[in-house]
């Protein structure tokens, strides 16, 4: 199996100036490597059949994507719109300002096939590209976020993957999504 990064992925996991919230002590090329060299833990499916989850134990000092909304951290969620590249429209998202959780004990690749990454317009020569990344404490998934679910429904040409809406995931994912919340350093 060959797997590459894609740009996509490569500009929110690595981006130019190194951010507290993304992959650290890994340059793009190192992680690339690791993942062609090293077998997952566990290979989890994802939402959609040319979607795949490789669990690596964390050999970085990245810290966790998600942090729990409790009473004592909620004054510091914050929210804006943004687009996540020029083509796309801009979202309300909300993450935690002013906070670092622990370090994660997992990195899970997210995958998508050659296939599918040549109908969104990415086109890679390996069989799967990375096009996304969870840390996390445990060795499983973390909900899509709602907004993501919708982009994907929308199709491709809104920045998403064309696959429908699934009310029960998404209703799981909003379950998960009001109780946790992204950090910012």
């Amino acid at each position: 199996m060959s797997i590459v990064l894609t740009p996509f992925a490569r500009a929110r996991l690595f981006p130019r100036e190194a951010r507290g919230n993304t992959i650290r002590d890994c340059t793009p090329e190192a992680f690339e490597r690791r993942l062609n060299d090293e077998p997952p833990l566990r290979v989890l499916d994802g939402y959609a059949p040319f979607c795949k989850l490789h669990v690596h134990r964390n050999w970085t000092s990245t810290r966790c994507l998600t942090v729990p909304v409790t009473e004592a951290n909620r004054h510091l969620l914050r929210s804006a719109y943004e687009a996540r590249t020029k083509a796309e429209l801009p979202v309300l998202v909300r993450w935690f300002e002013g906070m670092e959780p622990p370090v994660a004990n997992y990195l899970i690749a997210i995958l998508y096939s050659r296939e599918q990454l040549a109908k969104e317009g990415e086109p890679i020569a390996a069989e799967w590209g990375i096009v996304g990344c969870l840390y996390t404490l445990e060795p499983e998934e973390i909900p899509m976020a709602p907004i993501t679910m919708m982009r994907n429904a929308l199709g491709v040409d809104e920045g998403g993957s064309g696959v429908s809406l699934d009310r029960e995931a998404y209703r799981r994912s909003v379950a998960f999504w009001e109780a946790n919340a992204n950090w910012r350093p």
